[in-house]
């Protein structure tokens, strides 16, 4: 199991619960291809440096979690059709 973070950018002009149930559906994500969620931070409401989908703000989250080598293109490939997910990364963190 190697250890990645996922980092969201959720669209600001959503509710509170919308907003939740993105988060929480990324989080079910990642746990359906064989991974376990660690931690979860909440940064809230952050100005963009530029402008998407003519927002100039967002929500940013990042997620810790542990997974096979296989998981995260998976994960990708499911967050990238996400409604409010403006952007998203996944990296391996090193283990230092």
């Amino acid at each position: 199991m190697n250890k990645y973070e996922l980092a969201l950018v959720v669209n600001a002009k959503i509710e509170d619960d919308a907003r939740t149930a993105t988060v929480e559906k990324a989080k079910e994500y990642i746990t359906r291809f064989g991974g376990t969620v660690t931690e979860v931070e909440d940064w809230g409401k952050k100005k963009l440096a530029y402008e998407i989908q003519k927002m100039s703000e967002g929500f940013f989250y990042f997620i810790q979690f542990d997974a096979a080598a296989t998981a995260p293109a998976e994960i990708e490939h499911r967050v990238r059709i996400m409604d409010n997910v403006l952007r998203f990364l996944c990296v391996r963190k090193d283990e230092a």
